[in-house]
């Protein structure tokens, strides 16, 4: 048996300075199978974006040694290639637990011809982790203490399966995480990170913005920027998802505040370009840049729904603070709430219909009254895959905004192409966020 070495920041392997390479390599069967979303290569891959590690590729393999031996393999088979990297740094998540078809650590050091050492230190941490959660540490944890002789523990703060650091040839780098997201994230930013800085592997820094926009499509938006999308360093790549069109900014520099300073005029320009269909940046919602601008104008709003069921006040109540303007809603889904409560004109909803312009006015004007705001929005439409007809098809919403000094506004949408009733809903939610934003702009 022997202890754990433990990496020191200071240490340096003295790899090549030609260019380096990083690969993903993500172990289990519960992946391939769609049981769960791969969020641990999305997080890697934009870490090794903002270090400037290049990264081409990406696996996902079951829990089969010979399968993670051949996912290895094949990754190092274009490393050797007189074409390929100078130094390769292979990450894996997954496969680090106490059960039979966690392999990813003992697979490894079969492939690499390393015998496995228990180490006391890890096994003493394994087990005091186990006693203050007041349980006694199963015999099968204890493989989680068995390391590939040679490589260096990288330290797990959160959970009993450390990783390892491991360079079994010279310019190949192994770095082995758990497959638990939060467990995976504190391990690489606390050790990997500062590991792979003090090895020469960040040189370079790349920061993105992300710009986000609401009311305009990728095409149309991709026509306005046309003359940022084919320039160097910053580059400006158009991308679309649900409704919503983004445009991420990024530059590559030697520090972070030298890559901000390549992307505020860039991102200044684009914004003097497109108006307000450019709704905010980054991690900002329709919801959260709602919210801000009724704080700022001590505003409050509420909301009447139907066909959104509530989708519409759990998008602002998502955001902390949001008690500040949003006094909260009525989900008129049956006909008798909207008149009992919101005071629709029956007779207009025998003549109109619910999915109606002047149906969405009245909503949006009796849940003002009701609760006591600035403003108000309403929904009603139809989101399918039944009730839709000629005059009034599936994706069909009125939005209706009732305004401070007393004025109300719809806005007709339909949402064409359907894709689903949840599609129709969460469009329709968004839509009315947009166009309360417009306006207390």
């Amino acid at each position: 048996m022997t202890s754990s070495p433990a990496f020191q920041p200071s240490e340096t392997d003295n790899l090549p300075s030609g260019t380096r390479s990083a690969e993903i390599i993500c172990v289990g069967t519960e992946l391939l199978l769609g049981d769960i979303l791969n969020g641990n290569a999305q997080f890697l891959a934009k870490e090794l974006a903002s270090l400037g590690i290049a990264h081409y590729y990406q696996t996902v393999v079951g829990d089969n040694p010979a399968r993670i031996q051949q996912a290895v393999t094949t990754a190092a088979e274009r490393f050797a290639k007189p074409s390929g990297m100078e130094s390769q740094l292979l990450l894996f998540t997954g496969g680090l637990g106490p059960t039979p078809d966690d392999l990813t650590i003992e697979t490894l050091a079969d492939l690499f011809g390393a015998p496995l050492v228990e180490h006391p230190d890890l096994l003493a941490d394994i087990e005091t982790k186990f006693t203050a959660r007041g349980r006694t540490m199963p015999p099968s944890n204890r493989k989680q203490a068995l390391l590939p002789e040679g490589a260096m523990v990288l330290p797990n703060p959160q959970g009993t399966a450390p990783g390892i650091i491991w360079s079994p040839r010279p310019g190949l780098t192994l770095m082995t995480f758990p497959g638990v997201p939060r467990e995976m994230q504190a391990m690489w930013k606390e050790t990997a990170v500062p590991y792979l800085r003090a090895q020469g592997w960040v040189t370079t820094t790349i920061v993105s913005r992300m710009l986000r926009f609401w009311g305009i499509s990728e095409s149309a938006l991709a026509e306005q920027v046309a003359a940022y999308l084919s320039q160097g360093n910053p580059t400006v790549a158009p991308y679309a998802s649900k409704g919503e069109a983004k445009l991420r900014i990024s530059a590559r520099a030697d520090s972070t505040a030298a890559a901000l300073a390549k992307i505020e005029p860039v991102e200044a320009g684009i914004r003097k370009l497109v108006g307000a269909d450019c709704y905010g940046a980054d991690d900002d919602t329709l919801a959260s840049v709602v919210g801000k601008l009724l704080l700022a104008r001590q505003q409050t709003v509420a909301v009447a729904e139907s066909c959104t069921g509530g989708g519409l006040g759990q998008l602002l109540t998502d955001m902390a603070g949001s008690s500040a303007y949003f006094h909260g809603g009525v989900i008129a889904y049956d006909n008798r709430v909207k008149v009992n409560l919101l005071k629709v004109d029956a007779a207009v909803l025998e003549e109109q219909g619910a999915v109606s312009a002047i149906v969405a006015e009245q909503m949006a004007l009796g849940v003002k009254a009701l609760l006591q705001t600035d403003w108000a929005l309403s929904i009603t439409g139809i989101a399918g895959p039944d009730g839709g007809s000629e005059t009034k098809p599936v994706g069909l919403v009125y939005i209706g905004l009732a305004t401070p000094g007393g004025e109300v506004l719809t806005y007709k949408h339909e949402f064409s192409g359907y894709r689903g009733r949840d599609w129709v809903r969460q469009l329709s939610a968004l839509s009315a966020l947009d166009a309360l934003r417009r306006n207390l702009l």
